[in-house]
């Protein structure tokens, strides 16, 4: 019985020493992206005042979720000739989107079109899901 115990004592310490010992193990570590521009993420309240004000609004989601429903008048951004959807004035003021907070694609497309030389680029990290909870409009296609 004690060398039962011993044993069950042995194995476990085994266990337990080696997930400490391995935590995290992806090798050396790696400094997080530093971005030339910083992104300038906006409220849902501030969304809807740029968007009752005519902004152009860009969601980034899959064609499922799109489906779903999307902020009116929004362009569908996940498409091969995105560019051609901007405006011509790199100065204007542009919204991105996507899902949720947990979603990076419309931070992602921010950054791309800030590369591109756009000026006054917003994202709205509440998304989609947050326009919706919010019981504001959205169109279907």
């Amino acid at each position: 019985m004690i060398n039962k115990l011993l044993k069950i004592a042995a194995v476990s310490f085994l266990c337990l020493y080696s997930q400490v010992n391995f935590a995290g193990g992806g090798g050396e570590p790696v400094e997080a992206p530093v971005y030339d521009e910083l992104l300038n993420q906006i409220s849902m309240r501030e969304a809807e005042m740029l968007w009752e004000s005519g902004v152009p609004f860009f969601d980034v989601n899959t064609l499922e979720i799109w489906t779903q429903g999307y902020i009116p008048g929004a362009k569908f951004f996940n498409v091969r000739n995105w560019k051609d959807l901007l405006p011509k004035d790199k100065g204007k003021t542009i919204v991105f989107y996507c899902v949720n907070r947990l979603c990076t694609a419309s931070e992602m497309a921010a950054r791309e079109v800030m590369k591109l030389g756009y000026t006054d680029v917003r994202q709205m990290p509440d998304g989609i899901e947050g326009w919706k909870l919010s019981g504001r409009k959205i169109e279907r296609p």
